[in-house]
């Protein structure tokens, strides 16, 4: 392993772990706890892979999303911060809603496969698929799409007053094709690394390994923005 990828992957690293404790500690020691609920959550998971990229995003877009910022806006019969966003941005939020999701669900699935890594025959391995990874994507999957699902109920269920059942159906319509873009694109990055520039995997305890991770969250985000543009356009997803 290059020595100077290792340096650059640890800084990348820190940078990420520094920027999602700046926006935790904004956020929940400062008192700029945002209007919905659920993005206190999102920005700093976002940031462990975005870095100094997205704490600037959360200065832009975040900070002003506040719910007592929302409870002004009210009292002066104004729109809420979330519709007064440009639509790029609702759109790239709406993508790192489902994002946190993905990058909470993975990091749980390799992590847990790192310390019980007998899970993977339960996803796969050895059948149908000879390599560790496809199982390990197969978990990664699961555990992002429920948690991407929790995410996404507890976003729409407070805003339509929903019943539980219909704030499921209604997150899985949000979630599903989203979740599916974001993972394609995560695999994809996670491919070219395994089977064409190191030609096997990395163990996680490799910096380098979570720094491409880092990377493939990045061509996630890209790779499900258009499809979170259409479904917020479409109502089924709603404005953060």
């Amino acid at each position: 392993m290059p020595q100077g990828l290792v340096i650059v992957a640890w800084i990348s690293l820190g940078v990420a772990v520094v920027s999602a404790l700046v926006i935790a500690a904004d956020i929940w020691l400062a008192g700029r706890r945002q209007n919905m609920w659920i993005m206190d959550i999102v920005w700093p998971v976002t940031a462990l892979w975005s870095g100094a990229l997205g704490l600037c995003a959360y200065r832009r877009f975040g900070r002003p999303a506040t719910k007592a910022a929302a409870h002004q806006a009210e009292m002066h019969h104004e729109p809420p911060p979330g519709q007064r966003k440009p639509f790029w941005a609702v759109s790239a939020l709406a993508a790192t809603h489902c994002g946190s999701g993905c990058t909470l669900g993975d990091l749980v699935a390799e992590w847990g496969v790192y310390f019980a890594p007998g899970l993977l025959t339960w996803f796969g391995y050895r059948t149908p698929f000879h390599e560790r990874i496809f199982a390990t994507w197969v978990l990664d999957f699961i555990v992002a799409f429920a948690l991407g699902i929790v995410f996404q109920y507890f976003t729409i269920v407070p805003m339509r007053h929903l019943s539980p059942l219909k704030g499921i159906w209604a997150a899985l319509k949000a979630d599903t094709l989203s979740l599916a873009a974001w993972q394609l694109g995560m695999y994809g990055w996670m491919a070219v690394t395994v089977f064409l520039i190191f030609h096997h995997e990395l163990e996680k305890t490799n910096p380098v390994f979570w720094f491409m991770m880092q990377i493939a969250m990045g061509v996630g985000f890209l790779t499900s923005y258009p499809v979170n543009w259409w479904l917020v356009r479409a109502g089924l997803k709603e404005k953060m």
